[in-house]
Protein backbone atom coordinates (compact mmCIF):
# COMPACT_ATOMS: atom_id res chain seq x y z
CA UNK A 1 0.00 0.00 0.00
CA UNK A 2 1.31 3.82 -0.94
CA UNK A 3 2.26 5.98 1.85
CA UNK A 4 0.32 9.10 2.05
CA UNK A 5 1.89 12.40 0.29
CA UNK A 6 4.40 13.74 2.75
CA UNK A 7 2.38 17.09 3.37
CA UNK A 8 -0.55 14.85 4.12
CA UNK A 9 0.97 12.47 7.20
CA UNK A 10 1.95 13.91 10.24
CA UNK A 11 5.75 13.89 10.80
CA UNK A 12 4.97 12.21 14.53
CA UNK A 13 4.49 8.95 12.57
CA UNK A 14 7.53 8.48 11.20
CA UNK A 15 10.62 10.71 12.81
CA UNK A 16 10.09 8.89 16.60
CA UNK A 17 10.55 5.16 15.23
CA UNK A 18 13.48 6.63 12.36
CA UNK A 19 15.01 7.47 14.98
CA UNK A 20 14.50 4.99 17.55
CA UNK A 21 15.79 2.48 14.79
CA UNK A 22 18.64 4.90 13.61
CA UNK A 23 19.64 5.05 17.46
CA UNK A 24 19.54 1.46 18.57
CA UNK A 25 22.15 -0.17 16.18
CA UNK A 26 24.73 3.16 16.81
CA UNK A 27 24.30 2.24 20.84
CA UNK A 28 24.96 -1.75 19.97
CA UNK A 29 28.42 -1.03 18.61
CA UNK A 30 29.75 2.00 20.59
CA UNK A 31 28.54 1.79 24.17
CA UNK A 32 26.15 -1.58 24.55
CA UNK A 33 28.95 -3.43 23.48
CA UNK A 34 31.26 -1.48 26.12
CA UNK A 35 29.41 -3.79 28.83
CA UNK A 36 29.31 -6.51 26.91
CA UNK A 37 33.05 -7.03 26.61
CA UNK A 38 33.34 -5.60 30.53
CA UNK A 39 31.14 -8.76 31.71
CA UNK A 40 33.95 -10.91 29.48
CA UNK A 41 36.15 -9.60 31.92
CA UNK A 42 38.27 -7.65 28.63
CA UNK A 43 40.46 -4.65 29.97
CA UNK A 44 39.82 -0.97 29.72
CA UNK A 45 42.75 -0.50 27.15
CA UNK A 46 41.52 -2.55 24.75
CA UNK A 47 37.69 -2.46 25.37
CA UNK A 48 38.48 1.30 24.33
CA UNK A 49 40.54 0.70 21.95
CA UNK A 50 38.44 -2.39 19.80
CA UNK A 51 35.07 -0.27 20.26
CA UNK A 52 36.54 3.13 19.18
CA UNK A 53 37.97 1.32 16.08
CA UNK A 54 33.95 0.29 15.67
CA UNK A 55 33.64 4.40 15.30
CA UNK A 56 35.46 4.30 12.04
CA UNK A 57 32.73 3.32 9.70
CA UNK A 58 31.03 6.78 10.72
CA UNK A 59 34.56 8.44 9.84
CA UNK A 60 34.78 6.86 6.89
CA UNK A 61 31.07 7.56 5.46
CA UNK A 62 31.33 10.72 3.86
CA UNK A 63 33.55 8.80 1.37
CA UNK A 64 30.43 6.79 0.11
CA UNK A 65 27.77 9.90 1.36
CA UNK A 66 27.59 10.53 -2.73
CA UNK A 67 26.61 7.02 -3.71
CA UNK A 68 23.89 7.20 -1.33
CA UNK A 69 22.55 10.31 -2.58
CA UNK A 70 23.11 9.35 -6.31
CA UNK A 71 21.90 5.37 -6.24
CA UNK A 72 18.49 4.13 -5.19
CA UNK A 73 16.03 6.29 -2.75
CA UNK A 74 16.85 7.02 0.57
CA UNK A 75 13.40 4.92 2.11
CA UNK A 76 14.58 2.26 0.07
CA UNK A 77 18.45 2.70 1.84
CA UNK A 78 16.17 2.94 5.11
CA UNK A 79 13.96 -0.25 5.12
CA UNK A 80 16.87 -2.60 3.63
CA UNK A 81 19.54 -1.32 5.80
CA UNK A 82 17.35 -1.95 9.10
CA UNK A 83 16.68 -5.35 7.88
CA UNK A 84 20.06 -6.31 7.74
CA UNK A 85 20.92 -5.25 10.86
CA UNK A 86 18.48 -7.35 12.37
CA UNK A 87 19.85 -10.73 10.68
CA UNK A 88 23.39 -9.24 11.95
CA UNK A 89 22.67 -8.85 15.30
CA UNK A 90 21.24 -12.49 15.16
CA UNK A 91 24.27 -13.53 14.03
CA UNK A 92 26.39 -12.07 17.01
CA UNK A 93 24.17 -14.08 19.37
CA UNK A 94 24.46 -17.10 17.31
CA UNK A 95 28.43 -16.59 17.37
CA UNK A 96 28.52 -15.50 21.36
CA UNK A 97 29.23 -19.25 22.54
CA UNK A 98 32.17 -19.94 20.27
CA UNK A 99 35.75 -20.05 21.88
CA UNK A 100 36.62 -17.22 19.59
CA UNK A 101 33.78 -15.08 20.29
CA UNK A 102 36.07 -11.77 20.94
CA UNK A 103 36.80 -11.67 17.57
CA UNK A 104 33.87 -13.03 15.82
CA UNK A 105 31.51 -10.96 17.75
CA UNK A 106 34.05 -7.73 16.54
CA UNK A 107 33.76 -8.83 13.09
CA UNK A 108 30.01 -8.54 13.29
CA UNK A 109 29.75 -5.19 15.08
CA UNK A 110 31.90 -4.42 12.76
CA UNK A 111 29.46 -5.14 9.87
CA UNK A 112 26.85 -3.63 12.06
CA UNK A 113 28.39 -0.59 12.51
CA UNK A 114 29.20 0.03 8.41
CA UNK A 115 25.60 -0.67 7.74
CA UNK A 116 24.49 1.68 11.36
CA UNK A 117 26.59 4.95 9.53
CA UNK A 118 25.00 4.27 6.14
CA UNK A 119 21.60 4.49 7.46
CA UNK A 120 22.47 7.55 8.98
CA UNK A 121 23.20 8.89 5.76
CA UNK A 122 20.11 8.16 4.32
CA UNK A 123 17.87 8.57 7.58
CA UNK A 124 19.66 12.10 8.31
CA UNK A 125 19.04 13.11 4.28
CA UNK A 126 15.51 11.55 4.25
CA UNK A 127 15.15 13.76 7.12
CA UNK A 128 15.70 17.06 5.59
CA UNK A 129 13.83 16.11 2.08
CA UNK A 130 10.62 15.06 4.17
CA UNK A 131 11.05 18.16 6.42
CA UNK A 132 10.75 21.64 5.33
CA UNK A 133 13.25 24.04 6.84
CA UNK A 134 11.40 25.95 8.79
CA UNK A 135 10.46 23.19 10.84
CA UNK A 136 14.07 20.98 11.29
CA UNK A 137 15.33 22.91 14.07
CA UNK A 138 12.08 22.38 16.15
CA UNK A 139 11.84 18.76 15.38
CA UNK A 140 15.61 18.20 16.38
CA UNK A 141 14.65 17.93 20.03
CA UNK A 142 11.74 15.19 18.61
CA UNK A 143 15.12 13.62 16.87
CA UNK A 144 17.14 13.33 19.96
CA UNK A 145 14.48 12.25 22.41
CA UNK A 146 13.59 8.90 20.52
CA UNK A 147 17.49 8.57 19.33
CA UNK A 148 18.20 8.58 23.32
CA UNK A 149 15.12 6.44 23.78
CA UNK A 150 16.85 3.82 21.68
CA UNK A 151 19.92 4.67 23.96
CA UNK A 152 17.51 3.91 27.26
CA UNK A 153 16.21 0.39 25.36
CA UNK A 154 19.98 -0.35 24.60
CA UNK A 155 21.97 0.64 27.34
CA UNK A 156 19.78 0.71 29.98
CA UNK A 157 16.66 -2.13 29.62
CA UNK A 158 18.84 -4.50 28.10
CA UNK A 159 21.87 -4.12 30.26
CA UNK A 160 19.82 -4.55 33.10
CA UNK A 161 18.38 -7.56 31.74
CA UNK A 162 21.82 -8.80 30.44
CA UNK A 163 22.50 -8.17 34.91
CA UNK A 164 19.45 -10.28 35.49
CA UNK A 165 20.00 -12.84 33.06
CA UNK A 166 23.66 -13.58 34.05
CA UNK A 167 22.51 -13.98 37.93
CA UNK A 168 20.06 -16.21 36.38
CA UNK A 169 21.92 -17.73 34.51
CA UNK A 170 25.39 -18.07 36.27
CA UNK A 171 27.67 -17.04 33.77
CA UNK A 172 26.75 -14.06 31.02
CA UNK A 173 27.30 -15.80 27.58
CA UNK A 174 23.59 -17.11 27.55
CA UNK A 175 22.38 -13.85 29.06
CA UNK A 176 23.87 -11.90 26.18
CA UNK A 177 22.33 -14.54 23.55
CA UNK A 178 18.92 -13.37 24.65
CA UNK A 179 19.85 -9.77 24.67
CA UNK A 180 21.14 -9.73 20.85
CA UNK A 181 17.87 -12.36 19.98
CA UNK A 182 15.80 -9.02 21.41
CA UNK A 183 17.76 -6.45 19.34
CA UNK A 184 17.27 -9.01 16.29
CA UNK A 185 13.61 -8.75 16.38
CA UNK A 186 13.29 -4.94 17.25
CA UNK A 187 15.44 -4.51 14.16
CA UNK A 188 13.51 -6.40 12.20
CA UNK A 189 10.39 -5.20 13.09
CA UNK A 190 11.08 -1.67 12.76
CA UNK A 191 12.47 -2.07 8.74
CA UNK A 192 8.74 -3.62 8.15
CA UNK A 193 6.94 -1.00 10.25
CA UNK A 194 8.94 1.45 7.76
CA UNK A 195 8.77 -0.04 4.65
CA UNK A 196 4.67 0.32 5.35
CA UNK A 197 4.59 3.76 6.98
CA UNK A 198 7.33 6.32 5.66
CA UNK A 199 6.10 8.32 3.58
CA UNK A 200 7.73 9.23 0.13
CA UNK A 201 9.17 12.79 -0.40
CA UNK A 202 8.97 14.42 -3.51
CA UNK A 203 12.94 15.00 -3.60
CA UNK A 204 13.78 11.29 -2.61
CA UNK A 205 15.18 10.30 -5.70
CA UNK A 206 18.74 9.31 -7.38
CA UNK A 207 20.31 12.72 -7.98
CA UNK A 208 22.67 11.91 -10.97
CA UNK A 209 23.45 9.05 -13.46
CA UNK A 210 25.33 6.28 -12.52
CA UNK A 211 27.98 7.36 -15.18
CA UNK A 212 28.52 10.48 -13.97
CA UNK A 213 29.71 9.23 -10.20
CA UNK A 214 33.16 10.21 -10.50
CA UNK A 215 32.78 13.28 -11.17
CA UNK A 216 29.76 13.90 -8.70
CA UNK A 217 31.90 12.10 -5.97
CA UNK A 218 34.46 14.66 -7.00
CA UNK A 219 31.75 17.69 -7.25
CA UNK A 220 30.47 16.93 -3.97
CA UNK A 221 33.27 17.20 -1.68
CA UNK A 222 34.53 20.20 -3.39
CA UNK A 223 31.54 22.13 -3.00
CA UNK A 224 31.79 20.99 0.96
CA UNK A 225 35.56 21.77 1.37
CA UNK A 226 34.85 25.43 -0.45
CA UNK A 227 32.02 26.58 1.81
CA UNK A 228 33.27 29.68 3.90
CA UNK A 229 35.02 29.43 7.07
CA UNK A 230 34.76 25.82 6.40
CA UNK A 231 38.41 25.85 8.50
CA UNK A 232 36.69 26.98 11.56
CA UNK A 233 34.12 24.45 10.95
CA UNK A 234 36.16 21.91 10.74
CA UNK A 235 37.76 22.64 14.41
CA UNK A 236 34.78 22.92 15.95
CA UNK A 237 33.16 19.36 15.08
CA UNK A 238 36.30 17.74 15.60
CA UNK A 239 37.24 19.65 19.29
CA UNK A 240 33.76 20.53 20.07
CA UNK A 241 33.29 16.55 21.85
CA UNK A 242 37.27 16.26 22.78
CA UNK A 243 36.78 15.81 26.75
CA UNK A 244 33.25 13.93 26.09
CA UNK A 245 34.86 11.47 24.05
CA UNK A 246 37.01 10.33 26.85
CA UNK A 247 34.88 10.08 29.37
CA UNK A 248 32.23 7.89 26.91
CA UNK A 249 34.62 5.51 26.77
CA UNK A 250 35.04 4.97 30.87
CA UNK A 251 31.89 6.14 32.37
CA UNK A 252 30.72 2.49 32.18
CA UNK A 253 33.76 0.71 33.39
CA UNK A 254 33.97 3.33 35.99
CA UNK A 255 30.66 2.33 37.33
CA UNK A 256 31.17 -1.50 37.14
CA UNK A 257 35.15 -1.78 38.13
CA UNK A 258 35.51 -2.81 41.59
CA UNK A 259 36.22 0.21 44.54
CA UNK A 260 39.68 -1.61 45.10
CA UNK A 261 40.42 -0.43 41.57
CA UNK A 262 39.14 3.02 41.74
CA UNK A 263 35.64 2.16 40.23
CA UNK A 264 32.11 2.04 41.79
CA UNK A 265 31.75 -1.22 42.24
CA UNK A 266 27.87 -1.38 41.23
CA UNK A 267 26.47 -4.28 39.24
CA UNK A 268 25.54 -4.54 35.72
CA UNK A 269 21.82 -4.06 36.58
CA UNK A 270 22.52 -0.97 38.67
CA UNK A 271 24.55 1.00 35.64
CA UNK A 272 21.62 -0.31 33.63
CA UNK A 273 19.06 1.51 35.86
CA UNK A 274 21.71 4.61 36.82
CA UNK A 275 23.60 5.63 33.18
CA UNK A 276 21.17 3.59 30.77
CA UNK A 277 17.75 4.87 32.36
CA UNK A 278 18.20 7.75 34.56
CA UNK A 279 21.03 8.95 32.70
CA UNK A 280 19.71 8.93 29.24
CA UNK A 281 16.42 9.71 30.70
CA UNK A 282 18.11 13.25 31.73
CA UNK A 283 19.66 13.23 28.67
CA UNK A 284 16.36 13.57 26.67
CA UNK A 285 15.32 16.07 29.06
CA UNK A 286 18.39 17.88 28.10
CA UNK A 287 18.01 17.70 24.06
CA UNK A 288 14.27 18.52 24.25
CA UNK A 289 14.83 21.82 26.42
CA UNK A 290 18.00 22.41 23.62
CA UNK A 291 16.09 22.31 20.81
CA UNK A 292 13.12 24.63 22.10
CA UNK A 293 15.26 27.12 23.43
CA UNK A 294 17.49 26.97 19.71
CA UNK A 295 13.84 27.36 17.87
CA UNK A 296 12.96 30.16 20.07
CA UNK A 297 15.94 32.11 20.19
CA UNK A 298 18.68 31.29 17.33
CA UNK A 299 21.64 29.30 17.10
CA UNK A 300 23.79 32.00 17.69
CA UNK A 301 22.60 33.38 20.94
CA UNK A 302 22.41 30.02 22.67
CA UNK A 303 25.69 28.22 21.59
CA UNK A 304 27.80 29.87 24.73
CA UNK A 305 25.70 29.09 27.39
CA UNK A 306 25.26 25.55 25.79
CA UNK A 307 29.03 24.92 25.30
CA UNK A 308 29.36 25.82 29.23
CA UNK A 309 26.14 23.63 30.77
CA UNK A 310 27.61 20.94 28.63
CA UNK A 311 31.46 21.16 29.51
CA UNK A 312 31.33 22.39 33.12
CA UNK A 313 29.26 19.46 35.09
CA UNK A 314 32.25 16.74 33.77
CA UNK A 315 33.64 17.35 37.10
CA UNK A 316 30.59 15.50 38.69
CA UNK A 317 32.27 12.51 37.39
CA UNK A 318 36.49 13.71 39.13
CA UNK A 319 34.17 14.34 42.32
CA UNK A 320 32.32 10.59 42.21
CA UNK A 321 35.91 9.22 41.14
CA UNK A 322 37.28 10.89 44.28
CA UNK A 323 34.97 10.31 46.75
CA UNK A 324 33.48 6.91 45.56
CA UNK A 325 30.32 7.22 47.41
CA UNK A 326 28.06 3.79 48.00
CA UNK A 327 24.81 5.82 48.12
CA UNK A 328 23.32 4.91 45.08
CA UNK A 329 20.77 7.55 44.37
CA UNK A 330 23.41 9.84 44.98
CA UNK A 331 25.30 7.85 42.07
CA UNK A 332 22.36 8.46 40.17
CA UNK A 333 21.65 12.28 40.91
CA UNK A 334 25.33 13.20 39.52
CA UNK A 335 24.97 10.91 36.19
CA UNK A 336 21.68 13.03 35.83
CA UNK A 337 22.66 16.19 36.19
CA UNK A 338 25.61 15.70 33.97
CA UNK A 339 23.70 14.13 31.03
CA UNK A 340 21.38 16.98 31.46
CA UNK A 341 24.05 19.19 30.73
CA UNK A 342 25.32 16.63 27.84
CA UNK A 343 22.19 16.10 26.50
CA UNK A 344 21.58 20.39 26.08
CA UNK A 345 24.62 21.09 24.91
CA UNK A 346 25.04 18.51 22.09
CA UNK A 347 21.91 20.28 20.49
CA UNK A 348 23.61 22.77 19.33
CA UNK A 349 26.29 20.41 17.54
CA UNK A 350 23.21 18.98 15.64
CA UNK A 351 21.55 22.57 14.83
CA UNK A 352 25.21 23.29 13.83
CA UNK A 353 26.14 20.56 11.52
CA UNK A 354 22.52 20.80 9.61
CA UNK A 355 23.36 24.57 9.18
CA UNK A 356 26.96 23.40 7.41
CA UNK A 357 25.36 20.94 5.71
CA UNK A 358 22.55 23.38 3.86
CA UNK A 359 22.44 23.88 0.63
CA UNK A 360 22.45 21.74 -2.51
CA UNK A 361 24.01 17.83 -1.85
CA UNK A 362 22.91 18.41 1.66
CA UNK A 363 22.16 14.69 2.65
CA UNK A 364 25.78 14.00 1.84
CA UNK A 365 27.28 17.13 3.19
CA UNK A 366 25.63 16.19 6.23
CA UNK A 367 27.49 12.58 6.24
CA UNK A 368 30.85 14.58 5.80
CA UNK A 369 29.91 16.87 9.18
CA UNK A 370 29.25 13.96 10.82
CA UNK A 371 32.11 11.81 9.93
CA UNK A 372 34.24 14.57 11.06
CA UNK A 373 32.14 14.39 14.11
CA UNK A 374 32.80 10.51 14.56
CA UNK A 375 36.96 10.68 13.82
CA UNK A 376 36.55 13.26 16.63
CA UNK A 377 35.30 10.77 19.01
CA UNK A 378 37.11 8.05 17.81
CA UNK A 379 40.68 9.06 18.34
CA UNK A 380 40.92 10.40 21.44
CA UNK A 381 38.29 7.33 22.78
CA UNK A 382 41.15 5.12 21.52
CA UNK A 383 43.66 6.53 23.96
CA UNK A 384 41.10 7.07 27.01
CA UNK A 385 41.68 3.30 28.39
CA UNK A 386 45.22 3.18 28.29
CA UNK A 387 45.46 7.00 29.82
CA UNK A 388 43.02 5.61 32.56
CA UNK A 389 45.08 2.00 32.94
CA UNK A 390 48.19 4.83 33.40
CA UNK A 391 46.69 7.36 35.95
CA UNK A 392 43.70 5.97 37.35
CA UNK A 393 40.11 7.43 37.05
CA UNK A 394 40.45 10.17 39.17
CA UNK A 395 43.50 11.62 37.38
CA UNK A 396 41.66 10.70 34.21
CA UNK A 397 38.93 12.71 34.92
CA UNK A 398 41.01 15.67 35.77
CA UNK A 399 42.38 15.32 32.29
CA UNK A 400 39.31 14.95 30.36
CA UNK A 401 38.60 18.57 32.39
CA UNK A 402 41.28 20.13 31.16
CA UNK A 403 40.47 18.93 27.26
CA UNK A 404 37.27 20.93 27.53
CA UNK A 405 39.59 24.12 26.35
CA UNK A 406 39.69 23.27 22.96
CA UNK A 407 36.41 23.57 22.56
CA UNK A 408 35.87 26.85 23.70
CA UNK A 409 38.66 28.76 21.18
CA UNK A 410 36.72 27.19 18.52
CA UNK A 411 33.67 28.45 19.38
CA UNK A 412 35.27 31.58 19.76
CA UNK A 413 35.78 31.20 16.16
CA UNK A 414 32.46 30.90 14.38
CA UNK A 415 30.47 32.87 12.58
CA UNK A 416 26.47 32.31 12.93
CA UNK A 417 23.56 34.18 11.22
CA UNK A 418 21.91 35.30 14.25
CA UNK A 419 18.40 33.91 12.63
CA UNK A 420 19.82 30.43 12.44
CA UNK A 421 17.87 27.90 13.68
CA UNK A 422 14.97 30.26 14.94
CA UNK A 423 11.22 28.99 13.96
CA UNK A 424 10.44 32.27 12.69
CA UNK A 425 13.56 32.49 10.47
CA UNK A 426 13.38 31.85 6.56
Amino acid sequence: MESPPTRALNPWRWIPSLYFAEGLPYVVVTTLSVVFYKNFQVSNTEIAFYTSWLGFPWVLKPLWSPLVEMFGRKRRWIVSLQLLMGAACAAVAWVIPAPQFVQATLAVFCLIAFASATHDIAADGYYMLAQPISEQAAFVGVRSTFYRLAMIAGQGGLVWLAGRLTRHFGQPASAWVVVFAILSALLLAAGAFHAWVLPRPEGDRPTRRAANAMREVWDTFGSFFTKPLMGRALLFLLVYRLAEAQALKLVQPFLLDPRTAGGLGLATEQVGIAYGIVGVVSLLGGGITGGLLIARRGLKRMLWPMILTMHVPIAIFLALAVAQPTNFPLICAGLAIEQFSYGFGFTAYMVFMMMIADGERKTAHYAFCTGFMALGLMLPGMAAGWIEDHVGYPKFFLWVLVCTLPSFLAVSLLRIDPAYGRKTAK
